[in-house]
Order: C-alpha cells, then structure tokens, then sequence
C-alpha cells in the first residue's frame, strides 16, 4: 500500500473545469493520490473502496457517524458548492477532529458586485427606462429621473452579515453608504468593527432605501421574511435579494415588487430552474436574474486557487486559511439546496 495521502474527489454539481485547472489539478497529483468522479454523486461502493485510506474529500459526499468511524484517516471533508447539505453527520466529524470546510466565500465577491449594479439599476431605473426607450416613450434629463435615487449617502440595510455581506460592505464605501445590520448572530461591536450599525429588523426594512436580503436559510429564520414585514419596508426602497429565496415569503415578495410597492431586484428563487409557466416570468417590475450573481469563471478560477492553497495545509496538518469552517450546529440547521 502506497504510503501517499489519498484524496476522494465527489465534486457533484461541480464539473472538473469548475474547480481545477490543468496547472492545480497537477500539483495536487503530486501531492497525492487522487480518486476522482463527475456527472453525478460517486457510487457508494466506489466511496467505500477507499474510506479506510482516504484524507480528504473533496465534496458534499454523504458522511454519516458510521461512515465517518470507517475513515479513520479523514481530516476534513471540503464543499465546492458553497453550502451546507444534510448529508453530513457534523457535529460527529466535529467530535472526531474532521474539518467541514466550504469554498463558500470564493463566491461572495462576484455576489457583491451584482448586488451593487442591481441596486444602481434600481434606483436608477434602467430597467423601465430601457422598455420606455424600446417603445419610442423615453423622457429625458430631469422628466425621466423623477424618481429617481441615487446609492451615494444612502441608507442601506443587511439583512444577514455573513461571506456575502462582508465582501458588499467595501464596495459601498465609495459611495458613503450608511449602513444599519440585522444579523442576530453578530454581537453590536463586531458590526462597529466592520463600519456598520447593528440595527433590529424593523429598523432595516423600514429605514433603508437600498435593502440586501443576503441572509442563508435554517430551520430558524425559513420564511421569517412573511408578508406583513415585507409590507414594512419603505415605499421608495430598493431591495436586492441576493441569497436564499426561502428567507422570503416568496409569492408575497413577488406581488408587493410587482404591485410597485417597493422596487426589487432577484437572482434566486424557491424552485431551480424556474418552470416554464411561473407566473413570474409575466410580471414586468421586477429586474429578473437566473441565478447568475456569483456563478462566473472568475468565481471558479478562485475555487481552484483556494483548493490548492488549502489542500496542502491540510496535509500537512495545518489549519486552513482561506476556506470556512462548518459550525456543527449551525451547518446542521441549514436548509441548503
């Protein structure tokens, strides 16, 4: 038996091209040995074949207590699709000294920067003022800009600080955004620390006119976001939903944007793809996006760097840097998809 770490690679939805390059892939072969499947979850016989030499897995393979006590070696198991999924037994990986780690916050910079177009777009517009001009309708200068607002020393709200926020709030600073947070995880002087104002939910819906939904969803806070908070946010708002869908009393969200109760922009929806005869492919206020805001090859380029950064350290029984840890209790409560 080779003496070489052995590295389990179940990258599933994630294609090779998606989380290596030529240049990484054959470093890490010279680091290890490697066991590799695409185009769906490995088989579990496959995956049970190398448990007893496996030191990392390189996925969201399903690792119950079980199949964790049959992999003596592990020493940590890394999730290329940015969540956390049910399939992992994490408070025993926890006890047992595996890390749960996630490429989660490769994401959040190109997340960031669709947020602040989309918020510019917003208040700006662009979306009616494109059709009005399509239509020969256009108005200009000052009778077009009616209602118009501007990101510049405007009140923003968080909803929810984590990788998302952290990487959004550097970006308005250009812009003197004030920025108030509803983050119950986050103590008031952290948020201080970072340059935001720790706020309670009420006072974010209701005080910000530029709103980030970038909260992730757990069995504590699906659907929090129901229809008689969603009325409280301010008339002239414009709100970016960014993360997770099921935050949201999603139907309600969709019918106060289209109504014109408050300006939206969406990039993530409670089924995906979206059928072909969702209502919300006819509305005509909302400035729609297919899931489109962290998934580019900039993102996956930051994935293969990260993995090969983080790999080495693990082998070498350092701790990891640049990816993030899984809470166990937390990462269990998550309601990923």
């Amino acid at each position: 038996m080779t003496d070489r770490p052995l590295v389990l690679v179940d990258a599933w939805p994630r294609s090779k091209e998606m989380i290596f390059t030529a240049e990484t892939e054959a470093r890490l072969r010279d680091l290890a040995d490697v066991v590799e499947h695409y185009d769906g979850r490995m088989p579990d016989a496959e995956v049970e074949k190398h448990l007893d030499r496996v030191e990392i897995i390189v996925g969201q393979t399903p690792m119950d207590a079980a199949r964790l006590a049959r992999a003596p070696r592990l020493r940590a198991i890394v999730n290329v699709k940015g969540n956390w999924e049910p399939v992992i037994d994490y408070a025993e990986a926890h006890r047992r000294g595996v890390e749960v780690l996630s490429i989660a916050p490769v994401m959040a910079p190109a997340v960031a920067e669709f947020c602040v177009g989309a918020a510019i777009a917003l208040g700006r517009g662009l979306l009616r003022n494109d059709r009005l001009f399509h239509e020969g309708s256009e108005r200009y200068g000052i009778r077009g800009n009616g209602d118009a607002v501007s990101l510049y020393g405007s009140d923003v709200g968080f909803v929810g600080y984590g990788n998302l926020g952290r990487a959004l709030r550097p970006l308005l600073a250009p812009f003197a955004a004030k920025v108030a947070v509803h983050d119950p995880w986050l103590p008031a002087g952290y948020l201080a620390a970072e340059g935001c104002r720790a706020a309670s939910l009420d006072e974010v819906l209701a005080g910000s006119r530029h709103l980030f939904v970038l909260a992730g969803v757990h069995a504590d806070n699906e659907g929090f976001l129901d229809r008689e908070k969603l009325a409280r946010i301010r008339p002239d708002a414009c709100v970016v939903l960014a993360s997770r869908a099921e935050v949201t009393d999603f139907p309600a969200f969709v019918e106060l944007a289209e109504a014109g109760r408050f300006r939206a922009a969406i990039d993530v929806f409670p089924v995906e793809p979206v059928p072909a005869d969702d209502p919300i492919r006819r509305t005509r206020n909302i400035l729609l996006s297919s899931h489109l805001a962290g998934g580019m090859r900039d993102s996956y380029a930051r994935i293969a760097e990260i993995l090969i950064d983080e790999i080495p350290q693990i082998l070498a029984g350092l701790p990891p840097i640049r990816l993030q840890r899984a809470e166990p209790r937390l990462a269990s409560a998550q309601r990923s998809r």
